[in-house]
């Protein structure tokens, strides 16, 4: 029984990259299932070419990573644990509590990532490329600018450190926040009371769409990826759209040519065009919050 149980943290410690592989295929067979079978919003673009771009694009996110930073965050995690380093290993708590701790406090670090994205307008041309998505749906979940990837790994590998995180909880979390992020961006329905419920604890897909409409102040809320409890407690939540969500238009008001927001080309190079979009998190908005 014993062996049984050290089975999962024996695996995920010797094949790190073939787990987080698995559970992503997993939760995207899943979730395009989900979709394909009650889909909760017409699409507007053919999904056949969409879906090739936006995975294409995430395709070129791996790529950068295996050939600049492969294994980063684990190896970051490994790193510190070696030298002792970071805030929770000094706390001396029990193991599942610094588990826990430590996933909270990195879904945290994403929240805060996420509300730079939105207030650095340097940030937010490489962010923008996610928010272009002219529909929402499970891709739209992996569709990031390798940019704001590597951005990312690096504010995560500092996170990590300064945490003392241990490459178990760094694995879980890297899992959780992948699974998460194609979840939460599903075109799907939850009941509605399960959904009530459910967002009082996490994220679901009614309650981020709201971040994916073309009205500044919607976009400008609901930014966490998993725990719902940072919009909640920083002033960031909102419970829903003004228009319905089967309704909403989603992307940016300023990229509406498919040709130039729904071609892979078009999103590796949509940072360093003209700024036709120029948007910021504190800029007034014409309508208050419902």
């Amino acid at each position: 029984m014993r062996r049984f149980r050290q089975m999962p943290s024996a695996l995920l410690a010797e094949h790190p990259a073939a787990v987080r592989l698995g559970c992503f295929l997993g939760v995207f067979a899943l979730m395009a299932l989900w979709e394909r079978l009650a889909p909760r919003r017409l699409l507007r673009e053919p999904k056949g070419a969409r879906w090739m771009n936006n995975l294409g694009i995430i395709a070129a996110d791996t790529l950068l990573l295996r050939l600049i930073l492969p294994g980063a965050a684990l190896a970051t995690a490994v790193f510190a644990a070696e030298r002792g380093w970071g805030v929770l290993p000094l706390l001396r708590l029990p193991v599942p509590v610094r588990l826990l701790l430590t996933l909270a406090a990195l879904d945290l670090t994403v929240y805060l990532q996420h509300v730079m994205l939105h207030a650095v307008p340097a940030l937010w041309r490489l962010h923008r490329v996610h928010h272009a998505d002219l529909d929402f749906d499970v891709t739209t979940g992996v569709r990031f600018h390798p940019l704001e990837i590597l951005l990312s790994l690096l504010i995560k590998c500092t996170a990590i450190a300064l945490l003392g995180a241990s490459p178990l909880a760094v694995l879980l979390f890297e899992m959780v926040l992948n699974a998460s992020s194609m979840f939460t961006h599903g075109n799907v329905r939850l009941p509605a009371r399960l959904e009530a419920m459910l967002r009082w604890l996490l994220v679901t897909p009614e309650m981020h769409r709201v971040h994916h409409s073309t009205e500044t102040d919607e976009t400008n809320s609901n930014f966490g990826f998993n725990l719902s409890w940072w919009d909640r407690l920083l002033g960031t939540y909102r419970a829903t759209t003004r228009a319905p969500q089967d309704q909403m238009a989603i992307g940016l008001s300023a990229w509406r040519d498919p040709r130039r927001c729904e071609r892979l080309w078009a999103m590796l190079v949509m940072p360093f065009v003209t700024d036709t979009d120029p948007y910021a998190i504190d800029r007034p908005t014409r309508n208050e919050r419902p």
